[in-house]
């Protein structure tokens, strides 16, 4: 079977980690899976033309994001599996249009896949929609790491001067640069706490998606003692940042589920997360990560972190036990495999 794949694929950021994941378990199964950019195409009609003029016919199509990528859909004259995205019921739901388009497309899917069973529960009270088509299957999560990290080449080739690297307490905020993850909203406060103790740094890292908010967290960083910004890496020299950091943190006003989240508790790394209901879904506070709501918060939680070893491994092992046996790679695998089975 060939099938087209549509997703947002901005360089390193989840989404396109996520449908490249996708990609490979279905194409594991024997199939053709051509993964495609959903900014490559203004309307449904373009992909519509795509299927007809190809000179290798497209059995089936499979799209993350119900608005972004299934609306694109709704006329391929092909059968179609959907998958959601935190936007889709975290904010496209939000505006009527967006939220009559959803509702036809998950009417015309044949499945659709929701990341956790609250994600599902507000399909139907949002929705209005058949629950028995929408599966639930976490991320499965499989880290790699660059075996010769360090942070002073890191840093040096982020252009971040510092002093004593090795005694320093970096907390990493992994996000791309876009409105919804929110990375200005912990500046002030950490730089003031920088500024009490000069060991702790936070470091963002992640794509430039919005530029005019790029530019801004730029010139803010630039203001804020104790606060940098370092390049995108690669998946492996990413992850190896991660393990290596005292602390991931996660400042999103909205996630479906985060993948960095996932990744810093299989890397045994603290977690610390805004208190919004996606993270929640993943975190349960004290437990296998600390979830905050207010930057102040943060700080106490994260002071008390750096005072409390107890807290660090028993966060430490209790994420690395909740990532493999909640979001084994291979259990998505299946799911994946069998769900695609439906579109013939």
């Amino acid at each position: 079977m060939r099938l087209l794949f549509l997703a947002c694929l901005s360089p390193k950021t989840g989404n396109c980690t996520t449908a490249e994941r996708i990609r490979d378990h279905i194409e594991s199964a024997g199939h053709v899976c051509v993964l495609r950019d959903t900014r490559d195409f203004s309307s449904a009609s373009e992909v519509t033309l795509l299927m007809s003029q190809d000179q290798e016919p497209f059995d089936a199509a499979l799209a993350i994001h119900l608005y972004k990528g299934g609306r694109l859909l709704l006329d391929a004259g092909v059968p179609f599996g959907v998958v959601f995205g935190g936007t889709d019921i975290n904010e496209d739901v939000k505006d009527e249009h967006k939220r009559s388009v959803m509702k036809k497309v998950l009417h015309k899917a044949r499945f659709a896949v929701a990341f956790t069973e609250e994600m599902k529960q507000k399909a139907k009270t949002h929705l209005d929609c058949d629950t028995m088509k929408i599966y639930v299957q976490a991320q499965g999560i499989e880290t790699r790491t660059s075996s010769d990290f360090s942070w002073t080449d890191f840093l040096h080739t982020s252009g971040v001067c510092v002093d004593r690297v090795d005694d320093l307490h970096v907390f990493l905020l992994v996000c791309g640069l876009r409105k919804v993850k929110d990375p200005l909203y912990l500046l002030n406060a950490f730089s003031e706490w920088h500024a009490q103790n000069p060991l702790v740094i936070l470091i963002i890292i992640g794509p430039k998606i919005d530029p005019a908010l790029s530019s801004e967290v730029k010139e803010c960083v630039k203001r804020c003692s104790g606060v940098f910004l370092a390049a995108e890496r690669n998946q492996e020299e990413l992850h190896a940042a991660m393990r290596k950091a005292f602390a991931v943190v996660n400042s999103s006003v909205s996630e479906g589920m985060s993948a960095a989240i996932l990744e810093a508790m299989d890397l045994c790394v603290p977690v610390l997360a805004r208190n919004i209901p996606g993270n929640a879904a993943v975190v349960r506070h004290g437990h296998n990560g600390l979830l905050f709501s207010s930057p102040q918060e943060f700080v106490l939680l994260s002071k008390r972190l750096l005072r409390d070893k107890e807290l660090q491994e028993n966060l430490k092992s209790n994420g690395k036990h909740y990532v493999t046996e909640r979001h084994d790679s291979a259990t998505e695998r299946r799911t994946y495999q069998q769900l695609v089975e439906k579109l013939q």
